[in-house]
């Protein structure tokens, strides 16, 4: 959850406990945040939550099956095998490693800061 969510939803019961309504707060919310507010029917489905009770501004848990292959030890086979040999397609990757290939492209981006160019992942701050 972002720092932002979580501090919007902090406002949304303060707003509650002066008794304002959730017109009320959203108004407030938008001139706060701008842009990046959260939208109309959140604000209110979290003013109804801590109307009918609710304390905690954290996310319930989610049910389904977390991620066991994005891990520490497989970012690193990942980073070693396109490191040894750049050719290698996302595909490629996930057949050596036994990795799906959307968690492979998701490590590529998101832990290893790399972009494709050309069939070729590459780090994302290339120099001149």
């Amino acid at each position: 959850m972002s720092d932002n969510n979580f501090e919007q939803r902090c406002a949304i019961k303060f707003g509650f406990r002066l008794r304002h309504n959730a017109t009320e707060i959203f108004a407030k919310l938008q001139q706060a945040y701008g842009d990046s507010v959260l939208s109309r029917a959140q604000v209110f489905r979290w003013f109804k939550a801590f109307s009918e009770g609710r304390e905690s501004t954290e996310d319930e848990p989610r049910s389904g099956r977390p991620s066991v292959s994005k891990t520490a030890e497989n970012i690193v086979r990942v980073r070693d095998l396109v490191r040894s040999y750049r050719r290698l397609t996302v595909r490629m990757i996930g057949e050596e490693l036994n990795l799906n290939h959307t968690t492979d492209h998701q490590i590529f981006t998101n832990e290893l800061k790399m972009r494709k160019i050309c069939a070729k992942m590459v780090p994302k701050n290339l120099s001149q």
